[in-house]
């Protein structure tokens, strides 16, 4: 796997030197050591290397120095940042200066090979050619506006990283799909993404989710479980509405991820783990911190680099082509022809301000194809919210109301059979609850009065997602 490639150690520690010497030798690297910034940037401007390990403390200056001196001038080297053990603040800090990842003393040395193979792999990704969005996704991250342009390089930056990246964005955006992306254009494209919406865990099996259990641990642990972590090992963790996680199992978390060990629930004894943390949620988390809400030292240990998806209103001279990719997919997968939009029907899109964003545009999109006569999608096809606050001017069509006192307008109770009409109630109910919530199905069930996942269960029989 390393032959032929080198590293660079800087370290006024010839015991750190020989042991991280010892252990890349072994590993197929030619090494090349430095007990300073001086001699490490001699080396640098004489011999090509694959990754750079530097301490923080040196004798002419701080490792901190370097990453930015290696990321101006051989920006194709990975640096990792050697730490004190339990100084967060400090690896956090070179993480933030473009540190590729760090590693605390003493030298854990299986944390060390998984940080080299990812390091080497990240200069592979880099010769070939990206590989290419999925399909299915594709249409999220379109568009050739300034701000999406911005984002994907951004996106392009980040990917190099082994750094937590913070993703904030309204519901709807495709901050999935740029945590994805991320993965898939990193060092740990191999290894497996594993995504998990934390505000659909109940609290009480949270522990159990993340870090697994032992057989017998607690009652109905009937066979030893593989948490979050372990499933995400070499690839990366995927934590959707990380707000919604209470205090206490932010504290474990927040232990997991220095440590980059978990406890299974019932075990004796710690397992080391070897993710990325990509993070994501709706809310202002910094104002939820400040707030006593989210905890301040995992706030600032999940956002070490944040990357905000800008909402559909922002960039709507996207439309037509998001609108364009979107409909060629719906209509492949219902095995039809692309519909033709209406200069009316694309007038009333850039009228609407989509508090849905990307996700509400595809509802709305596959909800006209359904609807519309022929192969023309018009303006009134599209059934754009009027009120609201929303700002649309698309065709008018009646919101539903859900006080007991007032009939579901649009709703005819004898246009089909009981089952029929209920179903009409509970999509009309749905539709009304989420846009009350800007898209977001987590307070859309408690407006409802259900559990998410009894929301999720109606939203794949309703054909609502």
């Amino acid at each position: 796997m390393s032959e032929n490639r080198s590293a660079l150690i800087v370290d006024d520690e010839r015991d750190i030197r020989e042991l991280l010497t010892l252990t890349l030798g072994r590993m197929g690297l030619r090494i090349d050591t430095a007990a300073n910034l001086g001699e490490a940037r001699e080396l640098l401007t004489r011999n090509r290397y694959d990754l750079c390990f530097t301490d923080m403390q040196l004798p002419d200056g701080n490792g901190i120095e370097l990453v930015g001196d290696i990321n101006r001038n051989y920006p194709h080297i990975p640096v990792a940042m050697i730490t004190a053990f339990g100084n967060v603040e400090l690896a956090v800090e070179a993480l933030k200066a473009g540190a590729f990842d760090f590693v605390s003393k003493p030298v854990d040395i299986s944390v060390l090979r998984g940080l080299v193979k990812h390091a080497l792999e990240l200069n592979n990704t880099e010769r070939a050619p990206p590989p290419p969005a999925p399909p299915e996704h594709a249409s999220r991250l379109r568009g050739s506006s300034a701000a999406m342009g911005t984002l994907r390089d951004t996106i392009a930056k980040v990917a190099r990283s082994q750094a937590p990246v913070y993703i904030l964005g309204e519901s709807g955006v495709g901050k999935e799909l740029v945590a994805r992306t991320i993965h898939e254009q990193g060092a740990r494209v191999a290894g497996p993404f594993v995504p998990v919406n934390c505000g659909a865990i109940p609290a009480e099996l949270m522990e159990s989710e993340f870090f697994g259990h032992k057989k017998g641990s607690f009652t109905g642990a009937h066979a030893d479980k593989t948490g979050l972590f372990q499933a995400a090992n070499g690839g990366t963790l995927f934590l959707d509405e990380v707000a919604e996680l209470p205090l206490s199992m932010q504290v474990k978390l927040l232990r997991a991820i220095q440590e980059k060990a978990v406890r299974a629930v019932g075990a004796s004894g710690e397992v080391a783990v070897d993710v990325r943390i990509l993070s994501a949620t709706h809310k202002d988390l910094g104002e939820l911190a400040n707030d006593g809400r989210f905890r301040h030292d995992l706030y600032y240990r999940i956002n070490v680099i944040e990357l905000r998806v800008p909402p559909l209103r922002e960039r709507t001279g996207d439309l037509p082509e998001l609108t364009t990719a979107i409909l060629d997919r719906l209509a492949a997968g219902h095995g039809r022809s692309v519909p033709h939009m209406t200069a009316a029907a694309i007038a009333a899109l850039a009228g609407y301000s989509f508090p849905g964003n990307v996700r509400e545009l595809e509802n709305i999109l596959e909800r006209a194809l359904a609807m519309a006569d022929g192969d023309t999608i018009d303006a009134p096809d599209l059934h754009l919210p009027q009120g609201n606050g929303h700002g649309g001017r698309g065709a008018p069509v009646e919101v539903p109301a859900l006080a007991d006192e007032a009939p579901l307008a649009g709703i005819d109770p004898g246009a089909g059979a009981l089952p029929s009409y209920i179903e009409q109630l509970e999509r009309a109910a749905i539709q009304k609850a989420l846009e009350d919530n800007r898209w977001n199905k987590t307070k859309a069930a408690a407006q409802l009065g259900i559990t998410f996942r009894a929301l999720r269960y109606k939203l794949k029989k309703l054909g609502m997602e």
